[in-house]
């Protein structure tokens, strides 16, 4: 499997399998929905971190850029794939990860990772974007140590408001998958 058609007619396979559920729960915003995206289950998975790592790798080097983050706890295993396979593939991107509050011990650092230089140009990740508000948080903070952001990925786009918010932001959204390819 090698070309992009095929990873990600796999991975949207794996995702319909494996973590997309007709059922009413709470989200992370406090809204109620009639389905869920459990995306853990494929971005933890080998293969699924392999096929969406193949994506956005593929985004990274189209772009241009070669610094992916993203919010903690989203963004972790996404960020881990990409850095591996990177590595693998001869390219090195750097991986770091944005947490909402710095730990009280040790450097109490937000953002973990190798250093990002000011005015370097980095790409926001996550798994599921809903109103895009983790991605935004962990915008400002980038923004306020100085480095530009690209653009945002995400595996999966709820299409519930995220991508108006971010443009808001001046951050333009792109998705691998929408959640009305899966309805």
């Amino acid at each position: 499997m090698s070309s992009y058609k095929e990873i990600k007619k796999r991975l949207f396979y794996l995702i319909k399998k494996n973590a997309f559920f007709k059922k009413k729960v709470k989200l992370s915003s406090g809204r109620i929905s009639n389905f869920y995206f459990d995306l853990r289950r494929i971005t933890l998975d080998p293969e699924g971190g392999y096929l969406i790592a193949k994506l956005i790798l593929r985004f990274l080097h189209k772009k241009g850029v070669k610094s992916l983050g993203g919010p903690t706890l989203g963004a972790d295993p996404i960020v881990s794939a990409v850095a591996v396979l990177s590595h693998l593939e001869g390219i090195s991107v750097k991986a770091f990860i944005v947490r909402r509050k710095a730990k009280e011990h040790g450097l109490r650092q937000l953002i973990e990772g190798p250093s990002l230089k000011k005015k370097e140009r980095v790409i926001l990740v996550d798994d599921v974007a809903t109103s895009g508000n983790s991605l935004i948080e962990s915008a400002q903070i980038l923004k306020r140590k100085g480095l530009i952001i690209d653009s945002a990925i995400v595996v999966l786009d709820r299409q519930e408001g995220a991508k108006n918010n971010l443009k808001k932001e001046g951050i333009k959204l792109y998705s691998l998958f929408k959640a009305k390819e899966f309805r």
